[in-house]
């Protein structure tokens, strides 16, 4: 008798031949057959409490290893929750792949249960979005899902799966299933003869900057930089932020920028986070387009004219593999010049105290901070938010951190410190934000107790929306601030309640006890830290 397999059968068979073992999802009608063929599986399903947190923990996952992040939501409102996600793995060009449910094929265009064009609105924000029509060849359908998020410029990726296909049987002999190269492209090489070309448009520069895409922002693509900068003396940085050149994670990059005559665009858009090429940037300044997008490169011409020196589509890592071969060192003048700006930090921060009885200044919360972070190189560290995590990005150094990026989007930290927790087992898991931010996702702590996904959030509390505050301020006045206020809630009773652990911390002296407790209690933790009120730090040097 040959035996018959469910489309959803199909699909759980499809993410094992895959590798994955944690599966990020909530659970509706339109997707009750694949929490059904999981059961016979060994993929653990990290059961979230709204279906943007679940696209959150897949953004995370995929950002720490290179792998895409998979999320499961239902159909129709379940579908519409995790798309606007979408946006921050976007911008953060991370790697995941969201798994809709959706309406039956033939309800399609007659009201069907929860029907929604759901191919359509999740195309703006993914790098491909379709629908599966064929039980047989859904393997495949995941399998390419997988491999267009993970290859060329890493992206989240969408596909709607209709209850009909889920359900229906076919004979397993009839499965077309995937092999090892459905699921990944071979990477676009950077030619030897392209890279000795810009290695000549190197050589008439006396002071080029590599600028790398987000994607580069995990522990591996630091590694890479730092190589290059090793190698061949160019100063190197990743632009992840939506503030651009005043991103204090830079330091003086500004002045970095304003002193450079040639930007290697390695991987990294011609955007607004570069101004467009305006100032702070040279107008005499050239630029070099390597991106795995020939529509990047097009748009860079475009926008630079006669600016662009040279432009080629390549994969990010392959062609810094190329670069690194073919090219030699050069004087370490600039190098040193240029990283030294970036690296650069206000001496002045060290001494920042609160002038406020019962409040911290961000600056010593996170100097504080520091030598819990900076400990174990395993640490993850999570900034979101505002003006308060601006502070945390700027003092604390650490390789696998992420931040809410270039979308400038909040809100994502909670799902993405119990992804990462999913990730790395041993090492602390810590995540900073405003008390404004906790409120997107603080039910995701009830996911962290019951999944045993412990992690340390640090919450500063100002009570107020403090991002929205300044820029009120800075364009209309200090008298026209409006929407703003918030209470100060005790978030810390918030988690306590939950069954996670909870710290009140008011003045500076008892932070590092609330910290350690908060470690030895091996559960989700928060530490509610009241702050004052103050902008993000910006770090300047004036021009000689």
């Amino acid at each position: 008798m040959t035996s018959t397999l469910r489309g959803a059968d199909i699909v759980i068979k499809t993410l094992e031949r895959a590798g994955y073992t944690t599966i990020f999802t909530l659970s509706g009608n339109h997707i009750m057959s694949l929490f059904d063929a999981a059961i016979d599986s060994k993929l653990e399903l990290a059961h979230v409490r709204h279906e943007a947190a679940s696209v959150h923990m897949a953004d995370a996952y995929g950002r720490l290893t290179g792998k895409p992040g998979i999320a499961w939501v239902t159909g129709g409102p379940g579908h519409a929750n995790a798309v606007g996600a979408l946006f921050t793995a976007q911008g953060q060009e991370s790697p995941m792949v969201l798994l809709s449910g959706h309406t039956e094929t033939d309800q399609l265009g007659r009201g069907g249960f929860q029907e929604l064009n759901q191919v359509e609105m999740a195309a703006p924000v993914t790098k491909a979005s379709w629908m599966a029509t064929n039980t047989a060849t859904v393997g495949m359908d995941v399998a390419k899902a997988i491999r267009i998020a993970a290859s060329g410029r890493p992206g989240p990726v969408h596909l709607s799966l209709p209850s009909d296909v889920l359900d229906a049987t076919v004979p397993e002999t009839a499965v077309v299933w995937p092999t090892d190269r459905d699921f990944k492209d071979p990477p676009i090489a950077l030619h030897d003869a392209a890279a000795q070309a810009i290695f000549s448009i190197i050589g008439t520069a006396q002071r080029p900057l590599l600028v790398a895409g987000p994607h580069l922002a995990n522990r591996s693509g630091r590694a890479l930089l730092a190589r290059i900068e090793s190698t061949l003396a160019i100063p190197t940085c990743i632009m992840e932020s939506p503030r651009g050149f005043n991103d204090a994670t830079l330091g003086a990059f500004a002045e970095v920028a304003r002193r450079t005559d040639l930007i290697i665009l390695l991987g990294k858009a011609f955007d607004f986070t570069l101004k467009f090429g305006g100032p702070p940037i040279d107008p005499a300044c050239r630029f070099i387009s390597i991106d795995p997008e020939g529509a990047l490169v097009e748009r860079a011409a475009r926008e630079l004219g006669p600016r662009l020196a040279f432009g080629c589509v390549a994969d990010t890592r392959a062609a810094a593999e190329t670069l690194l071969r073919v090219g030699t060192a050069r004087d370490s003048t600039w190098f040193a010049e240029a990283r030294a700006l970036m690296s650069d930090r206000p001496t002045s921060w060290a001494d920042l105290k609160s002038k406020t009885v019962g409040k911290l200044h961000p600056a010593e919360l996170f100097q504080a901070l520091k030598r819990y972070v900076e400990k174990d190189p395993d640490t993850i560290l999570i900034c979101d938010g505002g003006e308060f995590a601006q502070w945390g990005q700027a003092i604390l150094r650490n390789d696998r951190r992420m931040i809410n990026g270039v979308a400038g989007s909040i809100g994502s930290s909670l799902p993405m410190a119990g992804a990462s927790r999913v990730v790395e087992r041993k090492a602390p898991v810590f995540a900073v934000l405003g008390d404004g931010t906790f409120g997107f996702h603080m039910a995701e702590f009830e996911t962290a107790v019951r999944c045993n996904l412990p992690f340390i959030a640090i919450v500063g509390t100002d009570c107020r929306w403090n991002a929205e505050y300044n820029l009120q301020v800075r364009d209309y006045g200090p008298n026209r601030t409006f929407g703003c206020e918030l209470d100060p809630t005790r978030y810390d009773r918030v988690v306590s309640a939950i069954g996670g652990h909870g710290e009140l911390v008011e003045n500076i002296a008892d932070l590092p006890r609330a910290i350690e407790r908060a470690m030895a209690s091996g559960k989700p933790a928060c530490i509610n830290v009241m702050i004052e009120s103050i902008p993000s730090p910006v770090v300047r040097v004036s021009a000689p």
